[in-house]
């Protein structure tokens, strides 16, 4: 941490435990209302980097004073910190909540990040002089399944009683509520829609409470349009938890819906059977024939004809999408894979060729359909800053602010800085950043600013290698590969030694606490305590052997391992086919989207690593291979398996 210990003696006014001390006293002052001693900590940070964090805890604390000059004062400054406009927004919510619009008119060309609030805070402002544009733009903010902040609400109901927000957007919104589970909004909304149309609030409860008992129990001849819908939801829930169950209830009252709600329901049951690898998913988008289909429920119809090998569906499932999700990459790739299977050779490699000039999972795969090395165009010799660039960048405040808060534990605003600190880069700026970044062991914000360069690259900072001296022993210890191990890693922790997940998971190699206790015990390790999950060897140690557990259970195929060290070895199985599957195919229909991505991110990044390690070349649909076909042995699971 070198640059920082010199930033900090540079400071006149204190050291940097001083500046730790002071800073931490202010945060907590600030928490508990402590007046008196964050104004004595403030000035004692007067002169450090963390000067405008002070500033900010000092103003929020006289939030209520009726002087906005000092405020002000700090909204003006030229600084480049992101509490400024954190600040900037917090003011304007204020203003707006009580309608000082003329201070909020002055301010909130200044902002830089709005929400939702303070954009119907302008338009309230707005609504002032131009009563229909500002209602106008509101009913660009209601087709959302979420409620919105109450600054939209006043809005939302002077566009309703003007007939601006009509009865079918407010249907539609009802429909968008129920279908992302929040009943809540919905019954707000029900008094709002036309008397025929509206749901019966007391059966849209017992609907969310237990949809299958719902409707066993009540009868639907002659339902009107609302309670026809709460059976619409009833069914949507009851996919979500078996496509059997819904289809069989579905078929009890089937005649009593009208074309469209058949079409609607079967566009649901299709996406749930699908995302549950059932082959009868086509079957069922089928018969949601115009029904309009989500972006979520045209990629499940994708991802359904590619566990089929139904490459004209595959073509026809990417066809029917929006022409920005179609230039998503996997279905780019996917599109071209389907017009080769075709028989449009020259249409696909003219998809594939600029696809594989991207340093990403499927521009890899890209690049070996057309011959090339998964690697191509990977430069590994390493970008050399000047001293003249390290300093500039050192220097620039924001960085400086960065590397302190990161060194202080606090990640989250560190980020934030991190990332106000890189806008408007240029390559060699961006990669400069992130050398003074790796040089501090901030290696996750050093991967984040060499992932951002368009044109300049260098391989070596997006895919560092930290740590590598204490790696050798696990590694040789659990015989895993080098790469593997490191692409896992970066996607795991992006070597941040102190990682935690929201679920607990800990340290590089991101273990849960039950995994890391199982692994201790099954390698001897003695005096394993809770606490050790954070210690480098024992992390390593850990993690490494519970990689080479999963991979030894899933015939020694990485894309099986990765999946069942994100999401758990029963639910890897359960993800297999009833036939033979391509690598990529199996990577790309596993249902749950954060495993989805983390498994192709870890096997693009195990490409890259052994490049870097200089591994002979291997080609990445090697890597991947053929996922087995369920069978009674490989659902069986290891006895002692968590």
């Amino acid at each position: 941490m070198k640059f920082i210990l010199i930033f900090l003696l540079l400071l006149p006014a204190s050291s940097w435990a001083d500046v730790d001390a002071d800073f931490t006293a202010a945060r907590e002052a600030f928490r508990v209302g402590n007046s008196a001693k964050l104004a004595l900590a403030a000035a004692r940070l007067k002169q450090t980097p963390l000067e405008p964090y002070a500033t900010y805890y000092l103003l929020r604390m006289r939030w209520e004073d009726k002087d906005s000059k000092p405020i002000k004062a700090f909204l003006a400054r030229e600084e480049d910190t992101p509490v400024i406009d954190q600040l900037r927004a917090e003011w304007l919510k204020m203003l707006g909540r009580k309608q000082r619009w003329e201070e909020f008119a002055g301010e909130y060309p200044n902002l830089i990040n709005a929400d939702a609030e303070l954009t119907c805070y302008a338009l309230q402002l707005q609504y002032k002089t131009d009563e229909e544009a500002a209602l106008r733009e509101v009913r660009k903010l209601w087709p959302v399944g979420t409620s919105q902040a109450d600054s939209c609400n006043v809005l939302f109901e002077s566009a309703l009683k003007k007939d601006i927000i009509t009865a079918q957007d407010v249907s539609q919104r009802v429909r968008l509520a129920l279908e992302s589970g929040n009943t809540s909004l919905a019954k707000k909304l029900i008094p709002k829609m036309r008397n025929e149309e509206r749901l019966p609030i007391a059966e849209l409860d017992a609907a969310a409470r237990n949809p299958q008992r719902y409707l066993s129990k009540t009868a639907f001849t002659h339902a009107s349009d609302g309670r026809r819908r709460v059976a619409l939801y009833a069914l949507q829930r009851l996919a979500k938890q078996s496509a059997d169950v819904a289809h069989a209830q579905y078929q009890k009252i089937a005649t009593l819906f009208p074309e469209s709600e058949k079409q609607y329901f079967y566009s649901w049951l299709a996406l749930a059977a699908a995302k549950d690898h059932d082959p009868r998913a086509l079957e069922w988008y089928g018969r949601a024939g115009e029904a309009a289909l989500s972006e979520q429920q045209l990629a499940w119809r994708t991802r359904a004809a590619l566990r089929a090998r139904n490459w004209h569906e595959v073509w026809a499932g990417i066809a029917a999408m929006a022409p920005q999700q179609q230039n998503e990459g996997t279905w780019r790739y996917w599109n071209a894979r389907a017009l080769k299977e075709l028989g449009h050779a020259a249409e696909a490699e003219a998809i594939w060729a600029p696809l594989s000039r991207e340093y990403n999972f499927y521009g890899q795969l890209a690049a070996e359909e057309l011959g090339a090395s998964p690697a191509a165009g990977m430069v590994s010799a390493s970008f050399q800053p000047t001293a003249a660039e390290l300093e500039m960048m050192q220097s620039r405040p924001e960085i400086r602010r960065t590397l302190i808060l990161y060194r202080l534990g606090m990640r989250v605003e560190a980020a934030k800085e991190w990332d106000w600190a890189m806008r408007g880069l240029s390559d060699r700026e961006l990669l400069v950043a992130s050398e003074v970044a790796r040089r501090d062991e901030m290696y996750d914000r050093s991967i984040n600013a060499a992932n951002r360069t368009v044109e300049l690259h260098d391989f070596n900072l997006r895919y560092p290698s930290p740590y590598r001296e204490a790696m050798q022993a696990p590694l040789h210890e659990h015989d895993l590969e080098e790469a593997w191990v490191y692409g896992l890693m970066r996607q795991e922790s992006r070597f941040a030694s102190h990682a935690k997940s929201d679920v607990g998971a800990a340290g590089l190699m991101q273990i849960m606490p039950a995994t890391a206790k199982w692994a201790a015990r099954r390698i001897g390790l003695k005096g394993y305590r809770k606490g050790l999950i954070h210690q480098l060897d024992v992390n390593l140690r850990l993690g490494t052997y519970y990689m080479k557990n999963v991979f030894n259970q899933f015939d020694d195929n990485p894309v099986l391992a990765s999946a069942a060290y994100n999401a758990g070895p029963a639910r890897a199985r359960r993800w297999r086919g009833d036939v033979p599957l391509e690598g990529a195919i199996y990577a790309e229909t596993i249902p749950f989207d954060e495993t989805r991505d983390y498994v192709k991110k870890v096997m693009s990044n195990t490409i890259y690593y052994a490049k870097l390690f200089g591994q002979p070349s291997e080609s990445l649909k090697k890597r991947l291979g053929v996922i087995k076909a369920h069978n009674s042995v490989n659902q069986q699971a290891d006895p002692d398996e968590i």
